[in-house]
This record gives C-alpha cells, structure tokens and sequence, in this order.
C-alpha cells in the first residue's frame, strides 16, 4: 500500500475541517512546505504545493503520521493511570492559574537537568495574544506560569525550532489533548522522518481540554464587543462547562459557552478527549479543592517527574481527588463530539 502524503492529509483532515490546529505536522515536514497563517478562525494550515512525496516520489508522509485527526480518536473518560492527587507548588506561583503544579513539576525538572527544554504557550500580558514558546530556565518558566491553553495556537510547530536548530534532546511538552495525541504519534511512529521528534521528547504533560477559542474571534469579536472587557482588565479564564473570567479587580464574569460557538475552532468539534489520556501527566482544575491542581500521574515516567518535585520540595500532594465531576464533563464531550 502506498505511503499516505499530505495531499491524503488536506482530503481527509484539512478540508473536512478536523483539522486541531496543533502544528505537528508544520513540525515534521522536512521541507518547510506547511504553515499557519495568522489571522482569525483559521481552519486548517497551508502548504506551498511542494511535497517530497507526491512531486518527487521521494518516501515521506511525516505530516499523515503524526496528525492527531487521523484515525480513531480516544474515547476514555480518565483513561489509564497510576496514581490521582490533588498538588500544588511549594513556592510562590505570580500567575498560576490553579496550584501551580505544573509550574512547580517542570521548574523542578529543569532545575534538576532532567529536560533541557519545554515547549509551551506564552501570551503578551497586555493584549492576552498567545504564542508557542520554548523555555530553557526556572525563572522564566516562573513568570510565564499561568494557563493560555484556552487559546488557539499551533504549539508543536516550535519543536522544529526546538529539535532540528537547536537540537534538544529533553524536551518536556505541555498542551491540550490534540497536541498530546501528536505527541504520542511522534513518540511512537517508526517514520525515520518523525522519529528524531519522538526521541528529543522526554515529558508530556497533558490540560484539560474542552475546546479552544480563536483570540480575534473571541477577544474582539465577543469580550471587548458584548462584554465590554479589555484584555489587560482579565486575570484567568477558566471552562469548566462554561466560560469564568476573573478580572484584576477581583470580579468575575460569566459566559455561557452557547454564546461562544462562533469562537470555538471548528476542529474542536471532532475531538472526544477532554483529559489528555495519552499523557504522561494530566493536569486541570477539575475535581480537586480550590488552589490545588488536579493531577492524573499516568506513567512511571510521569510519577518520576512528580516525584523529584516533591523530594526537592518544589510540590505538595495530597490526596482527595473527586473524579465524578471529571468524569461528567469528559463523557458530555465523548457524547457531543462523537456525533461528528
């Protein structure tokens, strides 16, 4: 059977709309051929028309084995795991979004050198706009902390950047479910293309994922518009079910997630895994007390990790995780997105 290409990829992903919109496959292609333009709502990436593959007959098909679209999609609830535990950072977090754990497990990680790179999500504290970013020490991580995951942003085209420039090799990835299941697909594809990403990544640390929003859409299409909020007004978003603003002031503000399916990207839709099963480490404030984060420790890598934070303490855990409300949610989202 023929190797699939991207011209397989953009029929059965791109132009159907499935598309995650988690830059794996910008990553993979060894030539440069795919990108994401900026803009509002982009559905799908863009190639230049140049495909090793299907132009020059030459053996690829990287982007087809690392999307996360193809294929079944996960259906599990809280899937496979070690261990549960409520956690939260042993230090002062400025801008956590709930314990800090995540914060305290990576900074730990990097203190120690067991990872030598993290790939994540940044955003402009002013305007809220995300992008991917590659962090390399604890103190930046530290002032970068706080969850931007509920914005859209193509976080896996930076392992380019990261693996083939500047060739790390312990890289810790932090993204929502899309991000993790291509992750999981580098991890373990035999695609002498894909493999070199797969084996630069130690960690996958996986959030809690309803949906994710498009900033234009939602920051000037809805919160400045309707609401009548400024970017820099907003502290944290949080979904839980529906959409908690909380401003600096102390306020919160509440939006029906109803009102917000013009925001939502459209390769949403398709995705039935709301606590990134294929993790590592799963992570959301989802069923634990507040100021604490939930943590879903899946691997014995992952229980590695959280254990160094905790013998450096870096990390606190307690126990007392209620699964029922992450069970709720994650079957709402199977039921609703397995409609697709």
């Amino acid at each position: 059977m023929a190797q699939k290409n991207y011209l397989d990829l953009k029929s059965e992903v791109w132009d159907c709309g499935k598309c995650s919109g988690c830059g794996a496959c910008v990553a993979v292609c060894p030539a440069d051929a795919i990108s994401f333009d900026e803009g509002e709502m982009v559905v799908a990436p863009k190639s230049n028309g140049y495909c090793k593959q299907s132009t020059d007959s030459v053996t690829c098909g990287a982007c087809y084995a690392v999307c996360p679209r193809v294929g079944e999609q996960p259906a599990e609830t809280l899937g496979n795991y070690l261990e549960l535990a409520c956690a939260k950072s042993s230090f002062e977090v400025p801008h956590k979004q709930s314990g800090g754990a995540v914060t305290a497990i990576l900074a730990n990680a990097l203190d120690q050198g067991l990872i030598d790179a993290i790939v994540t999500v940044t955003e402009d504290r002013w305007t809220l706009k995300p992008s991917s970013v590659i962090i390399t020490k604890s103190d930046v991580l530290i002032q970068q902390a706080g969850s931007r995951y509920s914005w859209w942003v193509p976080l896996l085209a930076a392992l380019k950047y990261a693996v083939v420039e500047r060739k790390f090799r312990r890289i810790a990835v932090i993204g929502v479910p899309c991000a993790v299941q291509a992750v999981a697909r580098m991890r373990e594809s035999d695609n002498d293309l894909v493999k070199p990403y797969g084996d630069a990544i130690r960690l996958v640390i996986g959030l809690f994922c309803t949906e994710t929003f498009d900033y234009a859409a939602l920051i000037q299409g809805k919160l400045q518009t309707h609401y009548k909020l400024e970017p820099h007004e907003i502290k944290k978003l949080d979904v839980k079910g529906k959409l908690e603003i909380l401003k600096h002031d102390g306020t919160t503000t509440i939006v029906p997630l109803a009102e917000l399916e013009t925001c939502i990207r459209k390769g949403c839709h398709y995705c039935t895994d709301l606590t990134a099963v294929l993790s590592d480490i799963s992570a959301g404030s989802i069923g634990s007390p507040a100021g604490t984060t939930t943590l879903i420790i899946r691997t014995p890598t992952g229980k590695g990790f959280v254990e160094s934070a905790v013998q450096n303490q870096k990390l606190a855990l307690t126990p007392g995780v209620d699964t029922a409300p992450i069970e709720k949610l994650a079957s709402a989202k199977i039921k609703k997105n397995s409609r697709k």
